[in-house]
Parts: structure tokens; sequence; C-alpha cells
């Protein structure tokens, strides 16, 4: 069963998400702050990360980069998520460590897509 740890600070986003991710056969595990998402990467064993760009505490840029800097979870894949679709916030996450990036909201089938796409990269390597 793939494991995903979706990082977002919205109950509503975060609940509605969980529920959609889990109907598809997905575990999910929360976390609601940049912060909170380094130590449960760490401690966990995630096939990948769901990381809101918006968060409290610590955005969700540095603790990618956080993720990122640790060997353990250095090539996790993870996919930065966002309301912000301005031009260049796609190459910022990219730039941040995020090996793909999506709006929200959520359109469910992209987000699908991307996610079977990067695990099927990470089971190739």
């Amino acid at each position: 069963m793939t494991r995903i740890l979706l990082v977002e600070d919205d109950e509503l986003n975060r609940d509605m998400l969980m529920r959609r991710l889990e109907r598809k056969g997905m575990e999910v595990e929360i976390a609601v702050d940049g912060r909170e998402a380094i130590e449960k990467s760490t401690q966990g064993c995630f096939d990948m990360v769901l990381m809101d760009i918006s968060l409290p505490v610590m955005d969700g840029y540095e603790a990618t980069r956080a993720i990122r800097a640790q060997e353990r979870t250095q090539n996790l894949p993870i996919i930065g998520l966002s309301a912000h679709a301005m031009v260049g916030d796609r190459e910022k996450a990219l730039q941040a460590g995020c090996d793909d990036y999506d709006t929200k909201p959520v359109d469910l089938p992209r987000l699908l897509a991307k996610i079977n796409t990067l695990l099927a990269v990470e089971v190739q390597k």
C-alpha cells in the first residue's frame, strides 16, 4: 500500500484530500506544519510527500529543503501543492527540491497521475 505524508494546515483541504486518497487505496498520515513534516518524514516510512507550500511555523519550501538535506529522505518524492498559480511558483517549488508541483483546488486525476509517475520512477531506481 502506498504511504503518503500529507502536509496541509487547512483542515477542510486536509480532510477532503485525505479521504479522496484513502478511497484510492493509499494510507495517509498528516502533518500540519513544516516542522512536523520534517519530523514525520524522517521517523516514518513514506513513499511520497504532498507538501503544501503555505504553512505555519515553517513554509513548504524550507521544509522541503530540510527533508532533502537528510540522507534518509533525500530521494523521497515530494509534490508541492499551492493555491498560488502565479508565474514562477512552480519553478520556485522545484528549486526548493520538489519533484513536481500542482495547484489547489486539487484536480484528483491530475494529482494521481503525478503520484503514479513519480512512484514509477522510484521503483526503477
